[in-house]
């Protein structure tokens, strides 16, 4: 009985080059997007600087108390720690004003409130009360 010859079969090749055209279109895509959403920056927005980091704290007039006002974790404006209503604290705003001529309100919110409920509250703060209202906000963990 005669054995035949087994015919090897071609060692199959991987062809590298339509798989590397491939991932140079994916690349030049990405690069392509990449450099499009970059140039979306907010450029008409000049934040302000501080040379120093007490130039905030040299310009306030340290002999007028504040008016502490808190927001609480419910969304419940309150003055003195006591629940209070709008008119309420816009009539402890103008008190505090007629007082102090220079003096400040502050806002204390609770960092679980939505931003928006915040940002509504320190708007209709600011009706009142001009640009001498502001946000107070702690250390981190505090």
């Amino acid at each position: 009985m005669a054995f035949r010859k087994r015919q090897r079969a071609p060692m199959p090749e991987l062809n590298l080059v339509p798989m590397m055209d491939v991932l140079m279109t994916v690349l030049t895509f990405f690069i392509i997007v990449s450099m499009t959403l970059r140039s979306q920056q907010m450029t008409s927005i000049n934040l302000p600087g501080v040379k120093s980091e007490n130039e905030f704290v040299e310009n306030v007039d340290t002999t007028a108390p504040a008016l502490v006002v808190g927001l609480d974790a419910n969304g419940q404006l309150l003055l003195a720690e006591k629940p209070a209503s709008v008119e309420q604290l816009a009539q402890a705003m103008t008190d505090h004003y007629t007082q102090y001529p220079d003096g400040v309100v502050l806002l204390k919110a609770d960092r679980t409130l939505d931003f928006r409920q915040v940002s509504q509250t320190l708007k209709m703060m600011r009706d009142i009360g001009g640009d001498r209202v502001s946000l107070a906000i702690g250390k981190e963990g505090s």
